[in-house]
């Protein structure tokens, strides 16, 4: 019937242009984080990377905390210490990672670190393809940080380390932002976990503060971090993922080092040999190709009718 016709080809480009949206709005925030972590490279030798991360929480929680502010009688112990767990993964894995930055650089960091995500998505497949994926990936930063392959004479073996914690750390934020996610709707929990996370950092950060290092330049940098690595993006993510499925957000994910790379050359000065080049295209490569190649639940006509409701 030609009204049928008409009103699924409508669907269809609604569908289309929202999934563009979203699309488009998860680079923006790719490049949002990315450049935040580059202004984290300038100005942690400065004030440190307890305070920057700090500051960091801190701002996230101005921005979303008069918005998203938890209800007290809905924060039963159960639905309540998934997002106390995150809070403490969320401290360790964004120190860890900044301080990786400042020992090896933020595309190097960036490349190790995605170790976490890509982790997750094959570790609950048999496929032999996704078995080459880890396989490859797992090479990748080998040969990243294998002796001879940077610029610098020997890469910092305690920055490899750091890097590795965030990857460790951030496979962990992943389950349990999931599990948060059922518990405390919206960005509730992760309210209540960056309450957790700058309480637990506080402490650190006052005892490393210098209050003569401080500047306009430096408390304008501070805020851009926050603003650009926590609030603006995860302020987004609610509304990317429903525009977008979480498969197509995960491999715009993927190319995460590449952009961190980018940013690390344009403003860090970080150069980067044809290995390491190569390197970390091998790690995104495998990330994007075993995420993308996942296959998908099949959605009945009232899931769909749904989606394009939402």
């Amino acid at each position: 019937m030609p009204h049928e016709n008409d009103s699924t080809a409508m669907t269809d480009a609604a569908l289309s242009r929202r999934r563009i949206t979203g699309a488009a709005t998860q680079v923006g925030t790719e490049v949002s984080i990315n450049f935040g972590s580059s202004l984290a490279g300038l100005v942690i030798p400065i004030v440190g990377s307890f305070v920057v991360v700090a500051v960091r929480q801190l701002v996230m929680l101005v921005v979303v905390l008069p918005v998203y502010r938890p209800k007290r009688a809905e924060l039963t112990w159960a639905r309540l210490w998934p997002a106390l767990a995150l809070g403490v993964v969320l401290a360790v894995m964004n120190v860890s990672f900044y301080e990786a930055v400042h020992l090896i650089g933020l595309g190097t960091a960036a490349t190790i670190e995605f170790l976490g995500p890509l982790a997750i998505a094959l570790a609950t497949s048999r496929r032999w393809l996704d078995a080459v994926c880890a396989v490859a990936g797992g090479l990748g930063v080998v040969l990243l940080i294998a002796p001879g392959t940077s610029d610098a004479a020997a890469i910092d073996p305690w920055g490899v380390a750091l890097a590795l914690t965030s990857a460790a750390t951030w496979a962990m934020y992943i389950l349990l932002t999931r599990r948060v996610a059922v518990g405390l709707p919206g960005l509730e929990g992760v309210t209540v976990a960056s309450i957790v996370s700058l309480l637990l950092l506080l402490p650190f950060a006052v005892v490393t503060f210098d209050a003569s290092a401080f500047d306009w330049t430096v408390v304008l940098l501070l805020l851009g971090v926050g603003v650009l690595s926590s609030a603006l993006p995860y302020s987004l993510d609610t509304f990317i993922l429903r525009r977008i499925p979480p498969r197509l957000y995960s491999i715009i994910t993927s190319f995460g080092p590449v952009i961190a790379a980018i940013f690390g050359w344009l403003v860090l000065s970080e150069t980067f040999t044809l290995v390491e080049v190569l390197a970390i295209a091998i790690v995104c490569g495998a990330a994007g190709t075993a995420i993308a190649t996942q296959r998908d639940r099949p959605k009945s006509d009232l899931e769909q009718t749904a989606e394009g409701l939402v």
